[in-house]
């Protein structure tokens, strides 16, 4: 009875030692395998990119861009500026271009965004036709280092007049305009160059 009893001890200790040596290697095996885990978020964060670009807002160059960028430059965009000579509004307007669109009343005029927008994409089309055939021959030529378009001919229209970027463009730069802030024809083709205006209807009768 006595030696039975040490048969069932050892028996029983040999069971808690497989017990504890199962247990032993369970938690062994769960710390390679967490470990392996960590060295798979190592590879992972390694295939991310080294150079990241960050140039993902952007602006598609087309007449609305080109008007703001027009009128940016004009007045920062702001409707009510009047400048020291008397030019109005976000696109700075002179009085006789405002009456050629039977705009008499500058105030209300300062006064109301929408009327400024309409009156800029009327002179625009106006512009362009007026110009139809100087946009013809010239788009794509180069004059005094500059790529002529036709964005960069309607923003020098809105500067100096139709007329004068046609004295520019058939004189093949020679003959030249500066307003009284020493802005140029040259600088308003180079600065405006390359925006898409074809949807831009020519338009000998714009109205607003």
């Amino acid at each position: 009875m006595h030696s039975q009893n040490r048969k069932l001890f050892f028996i029983k200790n040999k069971f808690i030692l497989l017990a504890i040596v199962f247990i032993f290697m369970n938690a062994i095996a769960k710390n390679e395998s967490n470990v392996y885990k960590v060295e798979n978020v190592k590879t992972l964060r390694s295939v991310f990119p080294k150079k990241i670009n960050h140039n993902i807002l952007y602006l598609k160059k087309d007449f609305i861009t080109f008007k703001e960028a027009v009128a940016f430059k004009e007045s920062q965009g702001k409707y009510s500026v009047v400048n020291t000579l008397g030019y109005l509004g976000k696109y700075q307007f002179g009085k006789t271009t405002l009456q050629r669109f039977k705009i008499y009343n500058t105030q209300a005029f300062l006064n109301n965004p929408e009327l400024q927008e309409n009156a800029f994409i009327a002179l625009c089309k106006v512009n362009k036709w007026i110009l139809r055939k100087d946009i013809k021959r010239s788009v794509g030529k180069i004059i005094n280092g500059i790529k002529i378009t036709e964005s960069g001919i309607l923003a020098a229209a809105h500067l100096s007049g139709a007329g004068n970027v046609k004295k520019f463009l058939r004189s093949n730069g020679v003959v030249r305009f500066t307003d009284a802030y020493g802005s140029t024809i040259q600088h308003y083709m180079k600065r405006f160059g390359d925006y898409n205006v074809s949807n831009l209807v020519a338009d000998k009768k714009a109205k607003v």
